[in-house]
């Protein structure tokens, strides 16, 4: 189907540059999912081209969002590109949102509360919850929104988890996970991890997927109609790699990406990784989700007055 954002935005023409089917979202049909993609990664334009490329696999039309925290300034994205492609949240609560992914961030190693952006982030996180808005946590994100709703901490894991890394399938009745199969391999980049003996108890959240050598993958919390993925299916092939290369030059000590060829990745950027099927799977079945949460049927006109109702609530 087709990605809806702005014609404007880089993503635009390298997706179109790949065969895939983009549109200026003004040409968006009522239909379309609205996902909005809460972006936190320090290289903004690389990310927002990785996740928008999953949606535009998927065989959802689907219109892309971007968010900023309010007063936060990127490093490492030129202003007037954030000005002009990013909303901050408050400016989007009252748009029409049917779903809500939030990136991983590079704050891993600081305490929660030591993120510039924390309290808005606590806002925003209780405000899907209390909506039940179908939501998507990253990597960092999928620990905050841990903490938020359950308390649960995050450990330094001393050697950074850096590689791609097989994971093991553990329910396999999870309907994100449908046709991924028994296992799946994924990039992963942390330096913190949470375990499974601080996951509540109550029934609220089951894993699906985790790795003897990485630790959990993926968890799916029930209270709050939320997936947390700790590791990176949007990731490119030469992602890794350009993070290794990045925390050398930085010197930080770091050891090359586990199971990865640096000279392979480096001379086929482009190629789709090893975890890419996988990952267009899952990001399909997460955006079925979101029809159903909606409870309108993707092939009818939406109604625009009830959505704004609904949001603004």
């Amino acid at each position: 189907m087709t990605l809806y954002l702005s014609a404007d935005l880089p993503a635009y023409d390298v997706l179109r540059g790949e065969g895939l089917s983009v549109a200026d979202d003004g040409q968006a049909p009522a239909s379309a999912l609205h996902v909005s993609v809460m972006n936190l990664m320090p290289d903004r334009i690389s990310t927002e081209t990785q996740f928008s490329r999953m949606l535009a696999r998927s065989g959802r039309d689907v219109v892309l969002n971007l968010l900023r925290p309010t007063g936060h300034k990127a490093r490492h994205t030129p202003q007037r590109h954030m000005d002009r492609f990013y909303r901050t949240w408050p400016e989007t609560q009252t748009h029409r949102i049917d779903g809500l992914i939030v990136t991983g961030a590079p704050v891993e190693t600081l305490p929660f509360e030591d993120v510039n952006y924390w309290p808005e982030m606590v806002r925003l996180l209780n405000w899907a919850k209390n909506r039940q808005l179908p939501s998507l946590h990253v990597c960092w994100a999928g620990q905050a929104a841990l903490k938020v709703y359950h308390d649960v901490p995050k450990h330094p894991v001393g050697a950074k988890l850096f590689g791609v890394f097989e994971q093991t399938v553990h329910d396999s009745g999870a309907r994100v996970l449908d046709g991924v199969g028994s296992s799946f391999p994924v990039a992963v980049s942390r330096h913190t991890e949470v375990r499974e003996a601080d996951l509540p108890r109550d029934g609220s959240i089951r894993i699906l997927a985790s790795s003897d050598a990485s630790g959990l993958c993926m968890l799916e919390d029930f209270s709050a109609n939320a997936v947390y993925m700790f590791n990176h299916f949007e990731y490119d092939t030469d992602t890794l790699v350009r993070e290794y290369r990045r925390d050398v030059d930085a010197g930080q000590p770091i050891a090359p990406p586990a199971n990865v060829s640096i000279d392979d990745a480096e001379a086929n950027p482009a190629r789709d990784p090893s975890w890419r099927k996988g990952a267009v799977v899952f990001f399909d079945n997460w955006l079925s989700r979101l029809v159903e949460a909606r409870g309108w049927p993707a092939d009818k006109p939406t109604d625009y007055s009830m959505v704004s109702q609904v949001v603004a609530e």
